[in-house]
């Protein structure tokens, strides 16, 4: 775990933010990718490997986002 961090401690927080932005929002219209793939996962409609490859795709820079900013938040205190 302590490798993952020092990896993920390297990754500038404002261009994971900007990519976490880009890809969690793409495409702009008609609704982002993620926020239909959450739908569907929370309907019990993904299913399709398609889908869950969307999932993955567009919700791993949030997912990184939001695990570099706990740690960070963690090791001030």
């Amino acid at each position: 775990m302590n490798k993952f961090k020092s990896i993920l401690s390297k990754i500038p927080t404002f261009q994971l933010a900007l990519i976490s932005l880009m890809l969690g929002l793409a495409p702009f219209v008609p609704e982002p990718h993620l926020l239909e793939k959450l739908k569907m996962l929370m309907a019990g409609n993904l299913v399709k490997p398609i889908d869950i490859f969307d999932l993955i795709m567009h919700g791993t820079p949030v997912t990184l986002l939001i695990l570099k900013l706990t740690w960070a938040k963690n090791s001030e205190s």
